[in-house]
């Protein structure tokens, strides 16, 4: 009895090697994510207001009216919703500890996320042809400055997905990598929410 105690302690003590709980239940590396979520919350609550302030300070030839492309436009936010679903695939190999398919996924994922990256930068420049650069109004600078914002915040989620396939290719098979991919997951997915959230008062919603 005294010796199945003995390992069954070791074995706790070696499943929580490393991670350090914080009163509220999660890692003190999840509190920091969703501290780290709960600001870009504030910085984006305040871009989007700044839009929405802004939105009708256009000339009559260069407003939303004229520029939107909303087909183009879905069926790129359609590539970065899809993307949470292979995210969450990747989240669900990451605990069966199935590193291949973990890598196969946060690949895939980070290729629809540079596709969606594309697909705004030929916006941006399409944009830009049609003679709306960045201090041409009001409006196109409150425009550049969210969905830029938000794009630059897809490529950084881009990095981070390719650097964890890198961490697990150089990690030993079977190590637990878990929480960080779901750390990245929760930072993905956080993106893609708030790209719901502009596509909808941006695009869809008339000014």
């Amino acid at each position: 009895m005294a010796d199945t105690a003995v390992h069954a302690a070791t074995d706790h003590g070696h499943d929580d090697h490393g991670t350090h709980h914080t009163t509220t239940g999660l890692s003190n590396n999840k509190l920091a994510m969703w501290l780290f979520l709960g600001s870009e919350c504030l910085l984006f609550g305040g871009l989007i207001s700044t839009y929405m302030l802004y939105r009708g300070r256009h000339s009559e030839n260069l407003g939303p009216d004229q520029l939107w492309d909303i087909p183009f436009t879905s069926a790129s936010s359609f590539v970065l919703l899809m993307s949470s679903l292979t995210m969450v695939l990747a989240v669900t190999a990451a605990k069966r500890r199935d590193d291949r398919n973990t890598s196969l996924w946060l690949t895939v994922t980070a290729m629809l996320g540079a596709l969606f990256v594309a697909g705004q930068i030929y916006e941006f420049t399409v944009f830009y042809r049609e003679g709306l650069g960045f201090t041409t109004s009001l409006f196109s600078s409150s425009f550049y400055t969210l969905t830029g914002f938000h794009g630059v915040h897809v490529t950084v989620g881009v990095i981070m997905l390719l650097s964890v396939v890198g961490i697990l290719m150089k990690r030993r098979t079977g190590e637990d990598k878990s929480e960080l991919v779901e750390m990245v997951g929760l930072y993905w997915h956080f993106v893609d929410i708030v790209w719901i959230l502009i596509f909808t008062l941006v695009y869809l919603i008339p000014a």
